[in-house]
């Protein structure tokens, strides 16, 4: 069985998507949560760093051998924070130390990110170079125990990087009709893993949850998931209305049983793996619908 093949059958359907940790709550609340999730069928739980976040493989590290019977995953290790050869060090530690149970999602972040450390925002140029210093740190002193590495891409050009120098794909904020699109890019033979945002309610609940989405994008400049959307089709009109088929598209709304029966469009559509986000406002909110979700969603 390939790496890939494993890693498919490990992940199964389902797992879970939570924001990225922050320095609260405490790690004991974490570990918490994330036995809960497990224990209620979800397969993996996957987080990743941000301003203000935990360092994602000394926090990995507690959250795996804390919690032993479910994969981790990092929605992203933000290559801002570490050299190539620190990020393939320290996943083939973690690789080593929990065989199986540990996914690498790698991402260039975004502009603000780079400016902050006073260097222009080139992603496709900077990840292609980042991937080469992995490259080179394994080669020179390869991981005991292999591990998967997909990077956050959501344009042609990071897919096609994707498929060509990693293990798949992890999209982010992107709407249903994304998967078909990644798929066809990434070809048969790599994992593609998107983030998909769930919320139990109406759609007019759903609005206000993709406009704050929307606004927290322009807000920062965040200019790959905006240009994903208008690749798809979308205009500014639906973007800032939005429009109902853009919020249909985004989020899968309604109550347990009609979010699960969209779950399945997404991996009729080519996913291999799907991580829910529920639209909340706390990590234990979070966590709470993520277990009323599972019942239904979980397969």
């Amino acid at each position: 069985m390939t790496l890939i093949e494993d890693t498919r059958a490990r992940l199964g359907a389902v797992g879970a998507w939570l924001p990225s940790a922050p320095l609260a709550p405490p790690p004991d609340v974490e570990r918490a949560a994330t036995r809960r999730l497990a224990d209620a069928g979800y397969r993996s739980v996957w987080s990743g760093e941000g301003p203000g976040s935990r360092e994602v493989f000394a926090h990995f590290g507690d959250l795996l051998a804390s919690v032993p019977d479910v994969v981790l995953g990092t929605g992203i290790a933000n290559l801002w924070a570490r050299r190539g050869a620190t990020a393939q060090k320290g996943g083939a530690t973690l690789a080593q130390a929990h065989p199986g149970r540990f996914v690498l999602g790698i991402g260039a972040g975004h502009a603000f990110q780079a400016e902050k450390l006073g260097e222009a925002y080139r992603p496709i140029d900077r990840m292609r170079a980042y991937l080469s210093d992995m490259d080179a740190a394994e080669a020179e002193n390869p991981s005991p125990v292999a591990f998967p590495r997909i990077l956050a891409a959501v344009g042609p050009k990071m897919l096609e990087l994707a498929r060509d120098h990693a293990d798949g794909a992890h999209p982010f904020a992107q709407p249903v009709s994304h998967t078909p699109y990644a798929r066809e890019i990434l070809g048969p033979d790599k994992l593609l893993i998107p983030q998909q945002t769930v919320l139990l309610g109406t759609r007019e609940d759903a609005r206000e949850s993709v406009r704050r989405r929307v606004a927290q994008s322009r807000e920062y400049r965040v200019t790959a998931y905006i240009a994903g959307w208008k690749r798809l089709g979308y205009r500014d009109a639906d973007i800032d209305g939005p429009s109902d088929r853009f919020v249909d598209d985004l989020v899968l709304w309604g109550d347990a049983g009609t979010i699960a029966k969209r779950l399945d469009e997404v991996l009729d559509a080519g996913a291999d793996h799907v991580l829910l986000t529920p639209s909340a406002t706390s990590f234990e909110s979070t966590v709470d619908i993520l277990l009323e979700l599972a019942p239904e969603v979980v397969r």
